[in-house]
């Protein structure tokens, strides 16, 4: 069962002889509980292309179906809503908030989702999941790159979204600890049932993925 369904999708950028094509005609699909690494060298669109999925972006023509919505056409209040309970987001350099220690960065998107309550057993499940339980009361600066972006995935984890998009989550740290940490995300998702989409420039983290996706010139030019 396809969860994502993108329709000739394409993106530019600028008018006349300043246009710029990030994305030309794009269609794929994403099967539900699947992780799917995109690839590709800087400039290829594969960072626009989460985006676009992430509903952070608008296509300039196109279809994108999450489940039986369709993102494209969402109001920019209902797009809103619709991104924080359905889909979760990690990004290269944590976007933690300093002032808040590890257990309330994760609680965060619950606390701004008006009408949701915070359920602390899930938060301590996820946060046992990914090995971080006995850091909950320790501040960002306390914490090395890993944990932090540990800190991060429960976040993403814990409104329990049925698609997590991740943009170079492995970017700032070393190989070592990179591997450790997207097995913890693979592991974690797979338990949910959730449905991965992770832009990586790193081969060795690739290969962990289901599927690969390359692009090139905002195309996708292969798939395996």
């Amino acid at each position: 069962m396809d969860l994502i369904d993108i329709s000739n999708i394409s993106k530019t950028y600028g008018e006349k002889e300043n246009i710029v094509k990030a994305l030309n005609n794009i269609s794929l699909s994403i099967k539900k509980g699947e992780f799917v690494g995109i690839t590709g060298t800087s400039g290829s669109g594969k960072s626009t292309l989460l985006n676009l999925i992430g509903g952070l972006d608008v296509p300039t023509s196109g279809q994108i179906h999450i489940g039986n919505i369709d993102i494209s056409k969402l109001s920019r209040s209902a797009l809103t809503v619709f991104r924080r309970r359905n889909i979760g987001f990690i990004f290269q350099d944590y976007s933690l908030l300093q002032v808040l220690n590890a257990y309330d960065n994760i609680a965060l998107p619950k606390m701004l989702d008006k009408g949701c309550k915070i359920n602390k057993q899930i938060i301590e499940e996820i946060m046992r999941k990914l090995d971080i339980w006995d850091k909950r009361k320790m501040y960002p600066n306390e914490l090395s790159g890993g944990q932090q972006q540990r800190v991060a995935i429960a976040r993403a984890l814990i409104t329990n979204p049925s698609l997590v998009l991740a943009d170079e989550p492995t970017g700032n740290l070393d190989s070592k600890t990179a591997l450790e940490v997207i097995m913890m995300l693979k592991n974690c998702c797979k338990s949910l049932g959730q449905t991965i989409a992770m832009v990586t420039h790193d081969e060795n983290i690739a290969q962990s993925c289901d599927r690969v996706i390359c692009m090139a010139d905002g195309e996708i030019v292969a798939e395996g």
